[in-house]
């Protein structure tokens, strides 16, 4: 047997608390490393850390300008020189686009490294699917991505999400949530088949549990419809009839929903309330222009109807709730569509995954403060064009 197989039946044989333990036993034995250690992003995207303490690197460590954060933000190995007679390598450990965190390795020398290298590589991958199954019986991983405590509606609305990027030949998203450990109505869902790519950007109304509340009912009416095949415009009006039914109208959510045809490039978007949807083909932003329809919940047995877009390869589409738009500087300026733009702008050479991060950062310079009085959300969709055969 091979050792990269050995690594991969360790892996899926480990119980679901003792993937590091397993990965790290049979790394130092099998491929002579010296310390073995995973670290997991934390909701914030801050920093990345540690699972379990262990000889080598254990303390938390940025996300941004360190040697962990380069093989994290590229996802591509990174290797650090230690001594001259050490090195570690940095490897990212992340599931069909999703970054979850680096795998650090220890190796006596560069030429080991090298040498191992590119399996090495494969076994931080099949660690990053495990700890995605782990996570049904566990909570160790999720713990460990935690660098401060969730409120009660942060730890629904994390739980509602399907991931915080993904990756396909299609297409790239990422999506984000601030502030991530209180945060309340805002949250996003994805869900893709061989053709086509739902997505919806949600903003509840309110605050605390009451929001989280009406956001998770509105996903998983939703969802429920999407999963009975229905079109998206049907979609929004069951889920309507289920916020109603509920709130009778005291309580509604704000959604924007996309079908996008992935062998065509034909969008279809229901716009039910605030969040807005930005453009960028090549260097020029555009606020798509949607037909506003009712939120979600506000009026009984209320009729959606879907608008159809054409989209070029190339072309990035940037979502955004009112927590970022309407954000008020010091002074009483608000951020607004002038500002989200130039943002989308200075970050069109970065990959989707870390567009909204990026456009948060400036927004809290925008802020003043790095505390946000309001749910923000950023979500960026990169079309790359069909890659069907013709």
């Amino acid at each position: 047997m091979n050792r990269f197989v050995a690594a991969e039946r360790a892996l899926r044989s480990a119980a679901p608390h003792q993937l590091v333990d397993a990965v790290r036993e049979v790394l130092c034995n099998d491929y002579a490393a010296n310390s073995v250690q995973l670290f997991l992003a934390d909701y914030g995207l801050a920093t990345l850390r540690p699972v379990h303490p262990a000889p080598g690197p254990s303390e938390p460590m940025p996300t941004h300008g360190s040697p962990a954060a380069r093989a994290f933000g590229s996802q591509e190995p990174f290797v650090d020189k230690l001594t001259d007679d050490q090195v570690c390598l940095y490897l990212p450990v992340s599931v069909r686009g999703d970054r979850l965190g680096v795998l650090a390795v220890t190796m006596p020398s560069a030429g080991q490294a090298e040498e191992c290298l590119h399996e090495l590589a494969e076994v931080a991958q099949v660690l990053g699917h495990e700890v995605i199954v782990a996570d049904r019986d566990t909570d160790l991983y999720l713990r460990a991505r935690r660098a401060d405590r969730l409120t009660l509606a942060a730890e629904m609305q994390w739980q509602l999400l399907p991931g915080r990027s993904c990756t396909r030949p299609e297409y790239a998203l990422g999506a984000q949530l601030e502030p991530a450990y209180a945060i309340f109505g805002d949250n996003f869902d994805w869900s893709a088949t061989a053709d086509r790519l739902m997505l919806y950007i949600t903003n509840g109304m309110g605050e605390g549990i009451e929001a989280s509340l009406l956001t998770t009912l509105g996903i998983n009416a939703l969802r429920n419809a999407r999963r009975a095949g229905l079109p998206i415009a049907d979609q929004a009006a069951l889920a309507d009839q289920a916020i109603h039914a509920q709130y009778r109208g005291d309580a509604y959510l704000s959604v924007l929903l996309l079908d996008l045809d992935l062998r065509t490039g034909r969008l279809q978007v229901v716009d039910a309330g605030s969040p807005q949807m930005l453009r960028l083909r090549g260097r020029t932003v555009t606020a798509v222009d949607l037909e506003a329809q009712l939120p979600l919940g506000m009026f009984e047995e209320t009729n959606y109807v879907a608008q159809e877009f054409a989209i070029e390869p190339g072309d990035r589409l940037v979502f955004a709730s009112d927590g970022v738009y309407a954000v008020a500087a010091p002074g009483g300026e608000r951020y607004g569509e002038r500002a989200l733009a130039r943002a989308i702008v200075s970050t069109s050479l970065l990959p989707a995954a870390d567009v909204p991060g990026a456009v948060l950062r400036e927004l809290s310079g925008h802020r003043g403060t790095p505390v946000a009085g309001d749910d923000a959300l950023i979500a960026c969709l990169d079309w790359f064009g069909s890659r069907q055969a013709p």
